[in-house]
């Protein structure tokens, strides 16, 4: 994860500098806004992916004296079966259909939605701990 995280850094610096140069000589806020907001994209992706090295540390990836053999093996735990993206995905669409139709059912949308990832990010919580 070094490596992404060195080239996402990268990409976060170089819109940054372009968002201030485009800022500087252009004067025109949207562009200088969507600049800005992907370097700040970029950089919680940089952020993601050094915590990630912190955690879990160097992948046969990083090394240069790694064979491809280093490799094998599961690579994480993935959830075989989730209601979860259904019920995100319901709530997308309502919010989406709030814009159209009301406030009433955009906030219906947003309850819905933030169930949604509360269930995902939440499902496995304690899946690690051996008392559970």
């Amino acid at each position: 994860m070094r490596t992404e995280a060195r080239l996402f850094t990268g990409v976060a610096l170089f819109f940054a500098v372009a968002a201030a140069g485009y800022g500087w000589w252009s004067a025109e806020p949207a562009g200088t806004a969507a600049l800005a907001v992907a370097s700040l994209m970029a950089a919680l992706v940089t952020f993601f992916l050094r915590v990630q090295h912190r955690r879990r540390g160097m992948r046969a990836q990083d090394r240069p004296d790694a064979d491809v053999i280093d490799t094998a093996g599961p690579l994480d735990f993935f959830s075989p079966h989730s209601p979860w993206p259904i019920v995100v995905a319901l709530g997308a669409v309502l919010s989406a259909l709030g814009v159209v139709y009301g406030l009433w059912l955009a906030l219906l949308g947003f309850g819905v939605l933030g169930c949604g990832v509360f269930g995902m990010v939440f499902q496995y919580a304690g899946r690690d701990d051996p008392s559970s």
